[in-house]
């Protein structure tokens, strides 16, 4: 039956209904993703990206290091490594397509999530798909916000955690024999220490741990490009030819690459799911837009190069043969690198699953706890039972197979994806708004884009959000739950 149901989520319903929207929100936003691709790296250049509240706040960097901690993960090796040896090299090209699409998505989906932030007592903001459906839509959809928030609980929040810390394990103790029980234990102590110290804390592990990973995995995949530079050409070739079928010996043709491809993209990005607007709502920056470019830059760095990686480490080895399956998986991409630069690629793909993995637990965990957060306020002792039963889990995890409990969390993400995606077909309108107020202050050339939830318009906003702010310095209307209008 799970097997039954994420073949039709995520083989069906679930690629017409992302690729659709996707597309819809590129055309409609006249392709944000491309126009704004320079100011990404303006905004992270810029000492904005960088600068938090006097409270705390998280900045936008951090902000965006948290997200690509959860984007980046395990899949990101294992996954690719999938993908190519079922859909052939054009695999690659159609999670290229994916990626693309993904950032429009992502981008109105954080900008949302900023847009209806909330304040919290201690100085931090919460925010995410649950938020904007609540507030966004109204009280009459406060049960979908609810269901919003439990799907996100038991998929990343309990389910996923249990997953990459067996992929964590697993990885360490087949590079270097260190027993599973040991790894669990020290896994599940490493958990607990960061967890405990909340958002702020994982916010700054994040800060070092992820740029420090995705960097290293970027320069080996320099390296094998360096080295075979001769023969990226035909490379780049056989990935545009099998992802149209004009290569009918590789892989298993142009559906099974269009499937593959696209399969790979919508999990490893996460654009659509509403996962990442969580992290996004807890950054403090002067407009909301400004985050949700930022963000779509985070889709850029996982599909676009962290996979992008992967894929030209397998294709420009002599491991991998289209059509053979003698060696597949993460296996597939330590034997390339390994024959790329030696053994030791074995060990280094074992690390870098071991970092990918980890960061995914904490990420996972930051989003069980602002569900809790949404269902139970701010109740402590539930905190600390979640925090607990997460250190439990990530400890017996890396020491049990949980297939069945995987394959219901990709139902459960599924279904989750259909929740947001509702929102945001239904909330596109403000989104579109807060869009074009990004665009026409950038286009008077009067300095950054800054938010006026007055001249907003739509209900919903909490004046406190933005009360730190020079321009969130007027009666506390919106926040009561009325429009600037009303």
């Amino acid at each position: 039956m799970l097997d039954f149901l994420n073949d039709l989520l995520w083989s069906k319903v679930l690629i017409v209904v992302l690729i659709g929207l996707g597309l819809w929100f590129t055309f409609a936003s006249r392709f944000v993703q491309l126009r704004y691709f320079g100011r990404m790296f303006r905004i992270l250049g810029s000492g904005q990206a960088f600068a938090s509240g006097s409270d705390g706040h998280l900045s936008s960097f951090q902000a965006l290091m948290l997200s690509v901690a959860g984007r980046v993960g395990g899949g990101n090796i294992a996954g690719v490594a999938v993908a190519i040896t079922l859909g052939g090299p054009g695999a690659v090209f159609w999670m290229w397509v994916v990626g693309l699409i993904g950032m429009a998505t992502s981008f109105f989906e954080c900008t949302l999530a900023q847009a209806y932030k909330r304040a919290e007592p201690d100085g931090t903001y919460r925010g995410g798909p649950a938020y904007y459906i609540a507030h966004g839509l109204g009280e009459r959809w406060k049960w979908l916000a609810g269901l919003y928030s439990v799907l996100l609980l038991v998929t990343f929040g309990f389910g996923f955690n249990g997953v990459q810390s067996y992929a964590v394990a697993t990885s360490l103790n087949d590079a270097f024999g260190v027993p599973v029980m040991a790894i669990g234990l020290g896994i599940a102590v490493l958990v607990g220490i960061i967890i405990a110290g909340g958002v702020r804390r994982i916010a700054r592990i994040a800060d070092v741990l992820v740029p420090v990973m995705a960097l290293g995995y970027i320069a080996m995949a320099l390296v094998v490009l360096v080295l075979n530079i001769d023969a990226l050409p035909a490379t780049l070739m056989l990935i545009v030819k099998s992802a149209f079928g004009l290569e009918p010996a590789v892989g298993g043709g142009i559906g099974a690459a269009i499937v593959m491809g696209v399969r790979r993209g919508l999990f490893s990005n996460e654009a659509g799911l509403g996962s990442a607007p969580n992290v996004a709502a807890v950054a403090e920056v002067p407009h909301p837009a400004s985050q949700g470019v930022v963000q779509a830059f985070s889709v850029f760095i996982d599909t676009l190069i962290v996979c992008s990686c992967t894929a030209f480490i397998i294709l420009l080895g002599d491991v991998y043969r289209p059509g053979a399956e003698e060696v597949g998986g993460i296996a597939l991409a330590q034997a390339s690198l390994a024959g790329h630069i030696g053994e030791g690629g074995r060990v280094f793909v074992s690390i870098a699953m071991m970092l990918f993995g980890f960061t995914t637990m904490i990420y996972n965990y930051y989003l069980g706890e602002n569900s809790l957060a949404w269902l139970g306020g701010q109740n402590r002792p539930l905190i600390i039972v979640y925090r607990i039963a997460v250190i439990g889990l990530c400890g017996w995890g890396a020491t049990s197979d949980l297939g069945t409990i995987f394959a219901f969390a990709d139902v459960t993400m599924g279904l989750l994806a259909l929740v947001n995606l509702f929102a945001l077909v239904m909330l596109f309108k403000p989104a579109l708004k807060l869009m074009q107020d990004y665009d026409s202050q950038l286009a008077k050339n009067a300095g950054e884009p800054v938010f006026d939830p007055e001249r907003f318009g739509y209900a919903g906003i909490d004046r406190k959000a933005w009360s730190g702010t020079p321009w969130g310095e007027e009666p506390e209307a919106v926040a009561a739950g009325g429009s600037a209008r009303a």
